[in-house]
């Protein structure tokens, strides 16, 4: 009978363990989305979005690959991105719209205008092609560069259009030629307002927290799920990728309610974290294999990487071609939604070889 008891007691502790490192996340999460929903007033929702929040959500990724890499696993790391695409690009998509365009939002919307986002759904669209592209003789030192090369376009990108914007807005301002004053332009104090410091802060404390608890979580989970007795596979393609995405579902899910401004930055998170995905994650991905096996070191393609691949960068095209009109809505959700149902059913029919080395 201890053997039994035991394994109950380990079922139970991962059981709690997991439930508060949740609650850890959750209360990070709320905090990121606070200090994003207030540092988009002043540098754009889209700028902290694409930026800022997509970095802060795609710590525990970031984290996992470097991990791995240096430890040899390069199929692991690999997988890791690639699992978080085809989750977010899909499912993730598809829960923010349901909680952004019904009673679930404080100010539910008919659809969310995406017309802003071409130019992140055409670098998405251009990074995903380039990384299976490069796949084709395997990843080293050149594909590392020029994963890094992408990710700092990526951001002179995004700081350009969002000194565009901020140009446009102070043009708007002018009437007649003149600029109008606003009084508290003369008054206000130098430096950071409070409200600015407290969004700041706020959105330093959710990164922190998310750092420090996303990888207890996920083992937490994964021990659980063994002691479930979870199938390998299930845990590879389903629950890990879950797992890693938490802070940054929990964190879109609570800027979804907000209305209109934080379903925007809940879009150019997904976009944004998935060029991360496509750039940066890649990128550490080879350093971290350079890192393991030297200067030279080349992460090869193997069949289990390849149909992975395939079918992530075939999801990620799909998805980016529902997207590209004007706005989004509920409908758009739900065929995400079943895409998502789609490719998990095509993952169960590919070669099952997990190990991943």
């Amino acid at each position: 009978m201890k053997p039994a008891l035991t394994s109950n007691t380990s079922l139970a502790d991962n059981l709690l363990t997991m439930l508060l490192w949740l609650a850890e996340l959750t209360v990070a999460s709320f905090l990121l989305a606070y200090g994003a929903e207030h540092l988009s007033k002043k540098y754009g929702a889209k700028f902290v979005g694409r930026t800022l929040l997509s970095i802060a959500t795609t710590l525990p990724e970031i984290a996992i690959v470097i991990y791995a890499a240096a430890d040899g696993l390069y199929g692991t790391a690999i997988g890791a991105g690639l699992g978080s695409n085809l989750l977010m690009m899909t499912l993730g998509l598809s829960i923010m719209l349901l909680i952004a365009t019904t009673r679930l939002s404080k100010a539910p919307l008919k659809g969310v205008d995406v017309t802003t986002f071409k130019l992140d759904k055409i670098f998405l669209l251009a990074t995903a092609i380039i990384s299976a592209v490069l796949f084709i003789d395997g990843y080293n030192f050149i594909d590392g560069f020029i994963f890094s090369g992408l990710f700092v376009a990526y951001l002179v990108m995004a700081l350009m259009e969002m000194k565009a914007e901020n140009k446009a807005k102070n043009m708007q301002r002018e009437v007649g030629g003149h600029k109008v004053v606003k009084i508290e332009e003369n008054t206000r104090e130098k430096g950071p307002s409070k409200e600015m410091t407290k969004a700041i802060l706020a959105f330093a404390a959710g990164t922190t927290g998310i750092f420090l608890g996303a990888a207890p979580f996920i083992d937490s989970l994964e021990g659980f799920s063994i002691e479930v007795g979870i199938s390998v596979i299930i845990l590879a393609v389903i629950i890990s990728p879950i797992a890693g995405e938490m802070p940054e579902k929990i964190s879109m899910m609570l800027l979804a309610r907000k209305g209109a401004a934080g379903a925007s930055i809940a879009v150019a998170n997904v976009l944004g974290s998935k060029i991360l995905n496509n750039t940066l994650l890649l990128a550490v991905a080879v350093f971290g294999a350079m890192y393991h096996g030297g200067f030279y070191a080349n992460i090869e393609r193997n069949s289990i990487l390849e149909y992975q691949m395939i079918l992530v960068t075939v999801v990620t095209i799909g998805a980016l071609a529902i997207m590209f009109k004007k706005e989004i809505g509920l409908r758009v959700g739900i065929i995400l939604a079943a895409l998502y149902i789609i490719s998990m059913f095509i993952q169960f029919l590919l070669p099952q070889d997990l190990t991943l080395h």
